[in-house]
């Protein structure tokens, strides 16, 4: 999906000194965001900027390739954040969301309220971005664990767990979409193939560990509310009386800060006069999907690009057209069906913008640093080290994103440095190994959130955890979904 390659920047011929440039560009860049507070977009352009310097590329030769970077990222992949947010804004404040937790909760008996829950989590997880499903579900699972007599975390985590599959894994979520467009990667095959991955590994890393993490932490009881049993996603905001803020709060400047300043920000419901129908909410959530796949799929079968149905599904099964048509039909089978008249819709879609923009210009900052590391010929010399050294690229992708994710906390910034530096090695893959390459940057991204990740500081809030217990919890379950996603990515690709 990038418009035009940059031009190649000169760099030097010494695999050794741009294996400096990358070490040290990623060391400033962890720095910057981890002791200096910077703001990841600034981080990515200064550490951009050191790359190419210790690559001796003169400068405007530097501009001119991140510029590149920056502007097809966004163009491919800042229209379908901006339409995501905006479904995910409609289904917060039209009640949607609630509607599916409180249609599946209401056919599941206790043993099966942890399937539920990740049942749940995996259909809002979709159109959702991670921060806001955990603003949405948190609430429906303390109430759940409050009136049903469960341990908190027994249904916490699969609700955690498929919240954080499907943002790792499945687009249209930022990291796959950008993994996707570094990679040029089949976005159908790598939906198709991340769910078939993401099923299994929500079950092992949901309901399955739920129940060790449980007997790790030992018994948590759901945090009582202030204002009763309310109704799910209706708490006041922070600052208003309710329970939306940290307890106890967070000095600015920190990671458990930034969380709360997050949290504050993301958009929950507002009061619907009316509720929409099960029916028509899962219809709208699903509709990108099943047109994303639609397409996937008649490509494989007919593979005739002058079959009408085929030129039809891949115009209505690209992911822009059919995120734009699930805006559309949100904006009737939420909006109006929550009574919602159309300036209050207008109002909804354009709220939805304002708490993305930062996303944005993260990954457009790092399709900058993607492309800078691209045109200095980093991605060259890793593809020459692969073959060397006869490493996998889906494990050399996964160990890298590994590595990344602990030194930033970000998924983001792991998913996009990672299909950076091995993007070359994509070049000669299969369409489904390019896929399962996506996947397994996107499964490294996952590993082991800790203290310098924000969500790891918004769950252990939310459920009133002490920073052992988060670890012990939520850190270990990322890392199982980390393990389990690459152990079945790398047998699969035996497969396909």
């Amino acid at each position: 999906m990038l418009a035009a390659a940059a031009p190649a920047l000169p760099h030097t011929d010494s695999n050794g000194r741009l294996l400096l440039a990358v070490l040290l560009a990623i060391g400033a860049i962890v720095l910057l965001i981890t002791k200096l507070k910077l703001h990841p977009f600034l981080a990515l352009v200064l550490g951009s900027g050191l790359l190419a310097a210790i690559a001796a590329v003169p400068f405007d030769k530097l501009l001119t390739s991140f510029a590149t970077g920056f502007g097809s990222t966004v163009a491919g992949v800042g229209l379908l954040i901006g339409l995501g947010a905006m479904l995910g804004k409609l289904l917060a404040d039209s009640g949607g969301a609630n509607t599916i937790a409180d249609t599946v909760l209401a056919r599941t008996g206790r043993r099966g309220l942890p399937w539920a829950m990740a049942l749940i989590a995996a259909v809002l997880g979709l159109p959702l971005f991670f921060e806001v499903g955990v603003v949405l579900l948190v609430p429906i699972v303390l109430l759940v664990a409050r009136r049903g007599n469960v341990p908190v975390l027994r249904i916490g985590i699969p609700a955690l767990a498929g919240l954080s599959v499907l943002h790792g894994l499945v687009p249209p979520h930022p990291g796959p979409l950008v993994a996707v467009d570094a990679l040029h990667a089949d976005l159908g095959v790598t939906l198709a193939l991340g769910l078939l991955i993401a099923v299994p590994t929500l079950i092992i890393a949901g309901p399955l560990f739920g129940r060790v993490a449980e007997r790790w932490v030992g018994p948590l009881a759901a945090p009582a509310a202030p204002d009763g049993d309310a109704a799910p996603g209706t708490r006041p905001a922070a600052g208003d009386g309710g329970d939306a803020a940290p307890q106890g709060g967070a000095p600015a400047g920190t990671a458990a800060g930034t969380a709360t300043a997050t949290r504050t920000a993301l958009p929950t419901a507002v009061g619907a006069e009316k509720t929409p129908r099960f029916g028509a909410v899962l219809t709208t959530i699903l509709l990108p999907v099943v047109l994303m796949l639609g397409k996937a799929l008649v490509d494989v079968v007919i593979d005739d690009p002058k079959a009408v149905l085929q030129r039809v599904l891949d115009f209505v099964g690209s992911p822009l057209i059919a995120l734009l048509a699930a805006v559309l039909l949100g904006m009737v089978t939420l909006g109006r069906a929550a009574g919602f008249d159309r300036q209050r819709i207008s109002d909804t879609v354009a709220a939805s913008l304002g708490p993305i923009a930062g996303i944005v210009f993260i990954v457009g900052a790092g399709g900058g640093f993607k492309q800078t590391l691209i045109d200095v010929g980093v991605g060259q010399a890793v593809s020459e080290w692969a073959t060397d050294w006869h490493v996998s690229a889906l494990l050399l992708g996964w160990l890298i994103a590994v590595l990344i994710r602990l030194a930033t906390g970000s998924a983001t910034v792991a998913t996009i440095t990672a299909a950076g530096i091995v993007g070359p090695l994509a070049a000669g893959m299969s369409t489904s190994h390019a896929a399962l390459l996506v996947l397994a940057i996107g499964a490294g991204s996952l590993f082991f959130s800790h203290v310098n990740d924000a969500g790891f500081w918004l769950v252990k809030e939310y459920f009133g955890m002490s920073v052992g217990q988060t670890v012990k919890s939520w850190s270990a379950m990322e890392t199982v979904i980390s393990v389990v996603a690459i152990a079945l990515i790398l047998p699969l690709s035996l497969i396909v």
